[in-house]
């Protein structure tokens, strides 16, 4: 296993990351500008990317950087950018009446805030709590109940407690029930507390340690390891088969860049396919739009509980320092993560992103049982891949691109199930009992990726595909056929489709202007995964927040300033800003530069199995050339060496 050392050119590219200098740069010149003081805040400082004809034009362009702050003593949200080529800000403009996501130091500060306050040390000791210290607190999104969450009256969170019996516990074991807490993190005070009575902690403790590391005060989940779990070794004598400059890959026929920004996290720039010889385009970018996290259950630490992990916090800042041989298992290659601190400075996340090869079986195979004449090809992708821990969920995204032209993404769920506590010996109505008066409530995770298709070129037009019986008749005497039919997604109005799993239904991204050997458009064909639909009801209270959860798929005319499947700022928003409203304008989609959202939704009924941390569950969909070559991609691949293949 060997990390490799990342190659620098002596040019930006105009789609490479802000580096710490930059971050730094951007903000001391704003600073500066605008004269801000200390009680401006520094939410994302990121890469202001330049437009498509910009970046066709071949022209140097300047770097520029892209800036959210909220300033506190206003009250008031600013959105700029910053030319760190000319020394300007080049915009500058205040947006009232929507409130930034959640800061770091909000975060670390909440739980401070909420220890010192005497409402909630008095709600403790009502349940015999008085280790205060041994409290954890967890900020969630205030989300919408009525309108004293108004954005333009307060900035608010609602943290939970959960309590550990010793320094180190699995603190989700013991969730503190019936306690709500309201943060107005402007005052840095407590604003609210409500207490819906004391429930008994849950006895049970639930660490997961392994016994060398847990504390001896504390009783172990694991008493013994496995011990017949051999060592398995991935090895690449002659290194591995991409090449890395800057942000920039290349492996074997696939090109893209790497981008990575605090609120999205990891990004793909410019994907493309080298086709005999030909670099054709097939995404422009690709990135997480937003992640929603519905609970299905009405108890008052619950109800509330539906968050925009990327809108509300920035999925990029909360990315973890991956570790070589634990994370990442093989020839790796690591990217690190530069995001902001709230006064500007630059905070590098380490080997925040990772990228290595992986043997995913057989590409192709066929014996001619006549001859036992055998050819067999194996398969490799490569992963790019990261994760994040937002409070008690870990999430990995990982996009896998194949050597037979194939592009997949995949989120893989694990971590810590948010938890409720109930008198023992009652059965929980809305989750699943995971251990004595210990509950995981029913919820969902709902995941939007972004895909801005360059399928052969910027002229694009989706179809859906459907697969339906043919009738019974003369040309069809026994009824097995059955046809495809073709819906072209014509214009906005019709940009919201959903899932047929009885059609088999999916899309193509096909070409306006390009065609394969058979006459028809080159394309992509988008196919759907497994996904569900929200579970909550049309009527629910905070139901207009989250309407991009209604379609599996919408589809959208390119618009640089559409880039959020809930909108710029979906803290404390009663409706939100995103899709569907971004349909409202029905522009023409045939033939032009789209944008193909794709929203799944992963069902979660809790499992004990799921407890004290969770097996990873996965969700996702794929990317497949449908037309795009004039055969099998991957018929050139090399025979395994007779040495290998006996």
């Amino acid at each position: 296993m060997t990390a490799l050392e990342e190659p620098r050119t002596a040019t930006v590219h105009p789609l490479e990351p802000l580096s710490a200098e930059e971050v730094a740069a951007a903000s001391s010149l704003l600073k500066q500008a605008r004269r801000l003081t200390d009680s401006a805040r520094f939410v994302f400082v990121a890469l202001h990317e330049p437009s498509k004809a910009d970046l066709a034009s071949g022209e140097e362009l300047p770097r520029e950087a892209e800036v959210v702050l909220y300033e506190r003593a206003e009250r008031m949200l600013y959105e700029g950018v910053v030319s760190l080529t000319a020394g300007t800000v080049v915009s500058w403009q205040a947006r009232p009446g929507v409130q930034a996501p959640v800061m770091a130091e909000e975060f670390f500060a909440t739980e401070d805030i909420v220890r010192a306050d005497p409402r909630w040390q008095e709600a403790m000791t009502r349940r015999g709590l008085t280790d205060f210290d041994l409290a954890m607190i967890d900020p969630w999104a205030s989300s919408w109940t009525g309108p004293q969450d108004d954005p333009s009256a307060r900035r608010i969170v609602r943290p939970l407690t959960w309590m550990r019996s010793a320094p180190g516990e699995h603190g989700y074991a013991r969730p503190v029930d019936g306690l709500v807490v309201t943060v107005d993190l402007d005052r840095r005070e407590v604003v609210e507390v409500e207490d819906f009575g004391v429930v008994d902690l849950p006895p049970q403790p639930a660490n997961y340690e392994q016994p060398w590391i847990h504390d001896p005060a504390n009783v172990p989940r694991v008493e013994t390891i496995r011990d017949d779990v051999k060592p398995i070794h991935i090895t690449q004598p002659e290194g591995p088969s991409f090449t890395v400059d800057g942000h920039a890959v290349s492996w074997q026929k696939w090109h893209l860049r790497i981008g990575f920004t605090p609120r999205e996290g990891l990004v793909l720039h410019q994907v493309s396919y080298d086709d005999h010889g030909t670099r054709r385009p097939i995404l422009h970018r690709a990135s997480l739009a937003e992640m929603y996290v519905p609970y299905g259950d009405p108890a008052p630490t619950h109800r509330f509980k539906n968050v925009f992990d990327q809108g509300e916090y920035g999925v990029g800042w909360l990315a973890n320092p991956l570790t070589l041989g634990c994370d990442c298992l093989g020839h790796i290659h690591y990217f690190d993560g530069v995001v902001n601190d709230q006064d500007g400075g630059a905070v590098t996340i380490p080997n925040a992103i990772c990228m290595h090869e992986e043997d995913t079986g057989i590409a192709w195979k066929h014996t001619d049982f006549r001859t036992e004449a055998v050819e067999v090809r194996r398969r490799r992708r490569l992963v790019i891949s990261s994760i994040v821990t937002v409070g008690n969920y870990e999430y990995g995204y990982f996009w896998y691109l194949y050597n037979d032209g194939m592009i997949e993404y995949e989120v893989k769920l694990t971590g810590v199930i948010s938890t409720g506590a109930i008198p023992i010996g009652e059965t929980p109505e809305h989750g699943t009992l995971v251990a004595p008066g210990l509950y995981g409530p029913h919820h969902q995770h709902f995941f939007c990726v972004r895909l801005d298709m360059t399928v052969d070129g910027a002229a694009n037009t989706v179809t859906e595909i459907d697969s339906v019986p043919s009738p019974r008749g003369p040309a069809n005497p026994h009824g097995n056929a059955w046809v495809t039919t073709r819906t072209p997604v014509t214009s906005e109005a019709v940009g919201a489709r959903d899932t047929a799993p009885s059609k088999a239904r999916f899309w193509k991204i096909e070409s306006a202007t390009e065609t394969g050997p058979t006459g028809a458009p080159t394309a992509y064909a988008l196919m759907p995964g497994s996904t569900v639909p929200p579970m909550y009801s049309p009527e629910a209270l905070f139901a207009p927040r989250s309407g991009f959860t209604e379609h599996t798929v919408w589809v959208t005319a390119h618009d640089p300033a559409q880039r959020f499947a809930a909108g710029d700022y979906p803290l404390q928003a009663p409706v939100g800003a995103g899709l569907p409203t971004y349909l409202d304008g029905d522009r023409p989609l045939e033939g032009t530069d789209v944008v193909v959202w794709y929203t799944m939704g992963a069902h979660h009924v809790v499992r004990p199995e799921d407890w004290p941390v969770m097996p990873v569950s996965t969700i996702g969909f794929m990317l497949r050339p449908s037309g795009f070559f004039d055969g099998n991609p991957a018929l050139d691949l090399p025979p395994i060496a007779p040495d290998t293949c006996r």
